[in-house]
C-alpha cells in the first residue's frame, strides 16, 4: 500500500472533525481532491475506513486502525522536524494543547507569550474543553500536551504540577445569598443552587464543569445572564444580578475585585491541581518538551512565592 503524508494527516484531520469538509479545509486541500484522496486509501486497502452519516463521518474499526497509526507518525515527523530544526532553516514546529477553561484564561497566557517570543518557528493550536475531555483526548492521542484537573483519572499519563485553581463563589455584598456571611467564610455549593447564576456562554468547559456538580446533586443551574468573559462575569456579579462561580485567581485580577464578596466553596471538587499531562515526555518534539518545562517552572516559581 502507498500512503503519502498528506494522505495521512488528511485522515487526521477528518476524523478528528468528523467532517470531510472540515478536514479538507485544515489540510488545505480542495473537497473533491480530498475526497478522492479518501476513497483512494479506501480503495488501495479493499475496506472502508470512514462511515458516512447525516451527522458528518466516524472511522471505521480499519479506519480506528489507520488514526493510530496515521498520529504516531505525523508525532515522529514533527520531532524530526524539530530536532532538524537548527539545520533546516524555515521548517516550523507545532504543538497542540487541550485545557480547561481556568488553565486558557488565567495561567496559560503568560508562559505560552514567553514560549512563543522565544519560539519563532513554532505554531500552537488551543482546544478548550472539560478535564475529562482533556484526559480522554490524550489517552486518544489527540494532542501534545494537554493541562487537566487532577480530580480526573490521569493514570496511563506523565503528569506534572502547574497551577493550584481554586474556584469560588464571586456576588455582590448586598445579595441575599452574601448575608451573614464573611469575606472568608467557606459554604457548600448546593447552598448557592437557589439563586440565579451569571456565566460564561457558550460552551465553556467552565460552565459544563460547575453544571455537572448541579446535576449530581439533582439541581440545575438556573442563568440570569451569560456572557463571553470573566471580566464581564465580574461586572455583573458586582452589580447584584446573580452570583457566579469562577477561579479566584479571575476574581482578584478583575476590576470589580474591590467591590465584590469572594466566598469559597466547601465542595473538594472546588479546589484543584491543575497537571500537565503527557503520554511521554521523551517522545515529544524537543520545542514541546521546552514547553513542558517551562510550564514545570512556572509551577516551582508560583509555589516559592506563597
Amino acid at each position: 500500500m502507498r500512503f503519502d503524508l498528506t494522505d495521512l494527516k488528511l485522515f487526521l484531520r477528518v476524523a478528528e472533525s468528523g467532517s470531510i469538509t472540515a478536514g479538507a479545509e485544515h489540510a488545505h486541500l480542495a473537497l473533491a481532491s480530498a475526497s478522492a484522496r479518501i476513497r483512494g486509501m479506501e480503495d488501495t486497502l479493499g475496506v472502508p475506513l470512514l462511515l458516512r452519516t447525516r451527522r458528518g463521518v466516524e472511522p471505521t474499526d480499519a479506519g480506528r486502525t489507520l488514526l493510530h497509526h496515521a498520529r504516531i507518525i505525523t508525532l515522529q515527523m514533527e520531532r524530526m522536524r524539530a530536532d532538524l530544526g537548527e539545520f533546516a532553516s524555515g521548517l516550523k514546529g507545532h504543538i497542540r494543547l487541550l485545557c480547561n477553561t481556568s488553565a486558557l484564561t488565567e495561567f496559560l497566557p503568560d508562559p505560552l507569550a514567553a514560549f512563543m517570543a522565544a519560539h519563532p518557528q513554532v505554531s500552537i493550536d488551543m482546544d478548550e474543553r472539560t478535564s475529562v475531555n482533556v484526559v480522554q483526548g490524550m489517552r486518544d492521542k489527540l494532542a501534545d500536551i494537554g493541562i487537566a484537573s487532577d480530580a480526573i483519572d490521569t493514570s496511563g499519563l506523565e503528569t506534572l504540577p502547574f497551577r493550584e485553581d481554586r474556584l469560588v463563589v464571586a456576588l455582590a455584598p448586598g445579595h441575599p445569598a452574601a448575608k451573614g456571611l464573611r469575606r472568608n467564610s467557606s459554604v457548600p455549593f448546593a447552598s448557592m443552587l437557589e439563586y440565579d447564576f451569571v456565566g460564561l456562554a457558550g460552551d465553556s468547559a467552565l460552565q459544563t464543569y460547575i453544571a455537572e456538580q448541579a446535576t449530581r446533586l439533582g439541581r440545575r443551574l438556573r442563568y440570569r445572564v451569560r456572557v463571553r468573559s470573566f471580566d464581564a462575569v465580574c461586572r455583573i456579579a458586582a452589580s447584584g444580578t446573580g452570583i457566579a462561580v469562577l477561579p479566584e485567581s479571575a476574581v482578584l485580577r478583575s476590576r470589580d475585585a474591590g467591590t465584590l464578596k469572594i466566598i469559597r466553596l466547601s465542595d473538594r471538587w472546588a479546589s484543584r491541581r491543575l497537571l500537565v499531562c503527557m503520554n511521554s515526555y521523551e517522545a515529544l518534539p524537543g520545542y514541546a518538551r521546552e514547553l513542558v518545562n517551562l510550564l514545570a517552572q512556572e509551577h516551582r516559581q508560583h509555589e516559592g512565592g506563597q
